[in-house]
This record gives structure tokens, sequence and C-alpha cells, in this order.
């Protein structure tokens, strides 16, 4: 076990309960990993987690340091949350048109908000970058940090194989056919595609992206509402690793989500409504002979205003 996980009383710390989270059936060929049981409710306590551990461990940062990130909202609740629980400042760029409930999580934790315009993540960033070499504060560079990778191949992806070898719902014989996820910085499908296809060589990647900012699909960067995808660039995607891109239109998206709610109890995000209905969409067409997974990224309550 990780020496962050205790304080200097020796009490264990809530970062010690990152991962090992749920498969849920949503169809008979479709599981959804609930990343919704993390700390802060998102997948992204996994990235955010191997950062800081990792910087801790090199002595990057210590206690009392800043932090800093750009961030649509979830990898900034989970860098504000370590940050309250380890003793560090936090910083984090946003742009402006993000949930008022991710920016109110945000405070709440702590963290100081910096907003810029409305979508601009090469803004926000750029931003980032300028703070942390003027103020000398830890640039913890999601978009482009191989750790972020490393969590998923690590932990989520062993946790799949886990979960179809031993689970004693399924056949012993089921396979991964397909890992359909939504990119935000591309870390879940890049590590995920590392060890899935070790165990599983037919298992396709297929990305999600949103159909007004179809950047993967050799479109233009735009203007929509999945957040946590579709941040205006590829990043950590190799295209060259990826079956198939699929594009879901923002409100297709949202009223996934709604229907997960009112009709099998599941109040998840917008990127997961997304994650859903490209699934859907990919099994009828498909006709998989394996179960298809995918990722009910993080929890409703943070899309009140957007939903």
């Amino acid at each position: 076990m990780n020496k962050q996980y205790f304080d200097s009383e020796k009490t264990m710390k809530l970062s010690r309960f990152i991962g090992n989270t749920p498969m849920i059936k949503i169809s008979d060929k479709i599981y959804a990993k609930a990343e919704v049981f993390n700390p802060t409710g998102s997948i992204k306590d996994r990235p955010a987690s191997y950062i800081i551990n990792d910087a801790e461990n090199k002595g990057l940062i210590s206690k009392g340091d800043t932090i800093i990130e750009a961030t649509s909202g979830n990898m900034g609740i989970s860098f504000a949350w370590l940050a309250a629980e380890r003793g560090y400042k936090c910083k984090i760029v946003m742009p402006s048109n993000m949930s008022d409930e991710r920016k109110q999580m945000l405070r709440l934790y702590g963290a100081e908000l910096i907003e810029v315009d409305a979508g601009d993540f090469d803004g926000a960033i750029e931003l980032r970058n300028k703070l942390a070499e003027e103020n000398g504060w830890f640039n913890c560079n999601q978009f482009e940090n191989p750790i972020n990778i490393q969590s998923h191949k690590e932990g989520t992806a062993k946790e799949i194989i886990n979960f179809c070898e031993n689970s004693s719902t399924l056949d012993k014989h089921v396979y991964v056919e397909a890992l359909i996820s939504g990119t935000g910085t591309g870390g879940t499908i890049m590590g995920c595609k590392e060890t899935l296809s070790k165990r599983y060589p037919i298992c396709k990647m297929i990305a999600v992206e949103p159909e007004e900012s179809p950047v993967m699909s050799g479109g233009e960067p735009g203007l929509h509402g999945i957040q946590g995808i579709g941040d205006g660039s590829k990043f950590l995607v190799d295209l060259t690793k990826i079956e198939e891109v699929v594009t879901i239109k923002t409100e297709d998206a949202k009223d996934r989500a709604r229907k997960l709610a009112r009709e099998t109890g599941i109040f998840v995000g917008i990127s997961a409504g997304a994650n859903i209905l490209a699934s859907e969409r990919w099994v009828e067409k498909n006709k998989p002979n394996g179960i298809v997974v995918t990722f009910l990224c993080d929890r409703g309550e943070r899309y009140f205003s957007c939903l």
C-alpha cells in the first residue's frame, strides 16, 4: 500500500478507495464500468491520483506547494480533492461554459478557479502553462502526461479483465469484442488498449466524440454540450490504434442520460449517456458475439443546470 494513503497519524485516506468499481449490465451485450463509485464520483480520480502519487514519489511536490491544471471539470475536481486531502494549493483553469455544479465543487474543495472564454481549451492550456512557469507551480499536464495512460493500463483495464474472467454472472468463455469510450485526454482508451489487446487480440477500440466537434473524424472543433469529451484536440489519442470513431449529438446524449435515470435508476452525466448510446448503436450495427464494455464516467448531480 502506497504511503500516500495515510496521514501523519496513520489514518487511512479516502484516496485508498479509488478503483475496483463494479461493472453494470446495461443489456445482454453491453456492460458499463461504474466509475461513479470513485471518491469524487468520476473516472478522473484514477489518473489524477497516479499523477500526484508519481510527483510525490519523485519529490516534485510537497505539502504547501501549488498544483495547476486546465480542465473541463472532472479532472480538476479530482485534483482539487487530492490537494485538499494532502495539503496542496490548487489552481484550475477552465472554459467558462462548463456546468455551474462543476465550478461549485471545485470551489468547495478549496481550489481557485480561473475561467477563460467558452470552449477555449487551447487558451486554458496555454494559460496553465504560463502560470505554472511564472510561479513555479506543479503542472499536472493531463493532456500530455503518459502517467494518465498508465493509470488505465495498470488499473481500469485489468479490472475489466478480472470481471470477465471471474464473474459468476458471465459465461466463462466471454470476451471483450469492443471497448467504446468518449475521449477527453484520450488516457482511458489508450491505456485500456495496451492491456485489453494483449488479452483479447480481436478487441476493437471505438472512440466517441461530439458530432458538433468531430476532431478525430477529420472535422473542426466546435462548441458542444458533452462536457468531458471533445475538448478540441486528439491529445493522447493515437488514431492508428483506434478502429472506429463514433459521433454523438449533444441532445441525443442528454436524452439517453435522462432515460437511464428514469428507466434504470442510473443517474449519470452527459458523456456517460453518449457512451451508452454509442454502444447501443454499435451493437445494433455489428451484432457482436462477445461483449461491449463502456463507462459510466461520472455522477449526474454535476449536470442539473444542463439536464
